[in-house]
């Protein structure tokens, strides 16, 4: 049982990396876990999707085990599998696919002795959150069910996945606030359902971030570490119904809006004890290879003091 939280990051980051040079960097640089990717081989949808550090479409129980080895190797922890579609596209061609590789990610992670999937709920963006509510339940009760069966717990990360025009108006994923949380527990109240919780994301929204983090803490299963800058003088010109892009930009740790001392000790007041891993979606130190590397390091020192080992 774990007893600390354990420091990682997310590997869509290092896309030109295999798995086992994830792992030997994860090692190298002191971190405890990585949330390795598990997007369909192929060409990225969008940036930063399209990653696969682990392919789920033809996993077998032998190279399972390759994988199983590599991270006793290195002695880095698999926190878990991410893969973050729209499963409720409004186009049935894309939800189906979404849904049907969730299944396989849920799959992969059984065979590799994980108890954690990372994803999204998803969304019709064009329409409101009561009206994607009845085709929610469709898509996600028997998900949560095939994740039961096999001793999986789904990770729900609350990105809105409203930035650009083409998310407008609504985003592309419901599970963005409490309110919708409470909702979306209460409807799905199994405990192999629960939330992938990044802060970033509530700062975008001009919220709290450890405001929810004691009513929710038994629904954290997994954490994302990511920062965001707010653009005070942008959002003055364009005002917040603008895309989010025009006036805000993702960050690290350290280097936004969010006070990870006071945030941290929050946590810690809960009864999470899990992986923390910096998600890098900030570009101010370059797009190279070295510069993502560096924006990771720079990231686990700023959060490495106040995460008892």
């Amino acid at each position: 049982m774990n007893t600390s939280l354990q420091l990682g990051f997310v590997s869509a980051i290092l896309p030109e990396l295999g798995l086992d040079e994830v792992l030997q960097f994860a090692s190298a640089e002191g971190f405890r876990c990585v949330e390795l990717m598990c997007w369909p081989k192929g060409k990225a949808e969008r940036k930063f999707a399209g990653v696969t550090h682990v392919d789920v479409g033809t996993l077998t129980k032998t190279a399972a085990e390759d994988i199983l080895a590599q991270t006793l190797k290195h002695k880095v922890r698999i926190s878990g599998l991410g893969y973050y579609p729209n499963p409720l596209d409004p186009s049935p061609e894309v939800s189906s696919k979404a849904i049907q590789h969730i299944r396989k990610v849920i799959r992969a992670a059984r065979l590799l002795n994980l108890d954690r999937v990372n994803t999204f709920v998803g969304r019709d963006w064009t329409r409101s959150v009561d009206d994607n509510w009845p085709r929610f339940l469709r898509v996600w009760r028997p998900l949560v069910a095939f994740a039961e069966d096999h001793g999986v717990t789904i990770g729900i990360e609350n990105c809105p996945m409203l930035f650009t025009q083409d998310e407008w108006p609504g985003g592309k994923n419901l599970a963005t606030t409490p309110v919708i949380w409470r909702r979306m527990f209460s409807d799905i109240p199994s405990r192999n359902f629960g939330l992938n919780y990044d802060p970033s994301h509530l700062v975008l929204q001009h919220m709290d971030p450890a405001l929810p983090l004691k009513e929710f803490a038994s629904r954290i299963v997994h954490f994302h570490a990511k920062d965001v800058k707010i653009h005070v003088d942008r959002r003055n010109e364009v005002g917040v119904f603008a895309p989010p892009l025009q006036w805000h930009q993702p960050r690290i740790p350290g280097f936004g809006e969010i006070d990870w001392g006071r945030f941290l000790a929050t946590l810690m007041e809960t009864s999470y004890r899990g992986p923390v891993c910096i998600e890098v979606e900030d570009d101010t130190f370059g797009k190279t290879l070295d510069g993502r590397t560096s924006a990771l390091k720079a990231a686990r020192n700023v959060l490495q003091p106040f995460l008892p080992s």
